[in-house]
């Protein structure tokens, strides 16, 4: 909790660079597009397989005008899973 407080304290979205949170569990990875600034959450997307969230969100970013992002691990380690998904995001084209 300690890790995500820290990261959070660091990391705000705005509208021409949202906030992509990413919430891992053990079955399913959760991502959220956030606009800190109106508050917002532009999109989301949950699903088992992170390569496939990975790919379904960078193309519903995309279709509504969204190409830079700023990545929010969520206090999780950048290991794994979550460097996986942080990969698959810049394969679709989306810079962070």
């Amino acid at each position: 909790m300690r890790r995500h407080a820290r990261v959070r304290a660091k990391i705000k979205g705005t509208p021409e660079r949202p906030r992509l949170a990413l919430y891992k569990s053990n079955r399913y990875m959760e991502a959220q597009l956030i606009d800190d600034e109106a508050g917002k959450t532009i999109l989301s997307g949950k699903m088992a397989d992170g390569m496939k969230l990975a790919a379904e969100v960078a193309a519903k970013a995309k279709a509504k005008g969204v190409t830079k992002i700023v990545f929010d691990r969520g206090g999780f380690r950048y290991t794994g899973s979550v460097s996986a998904f942080a990969e698959a995001l810049r394969k679709a084209g989306l810079e962070f």
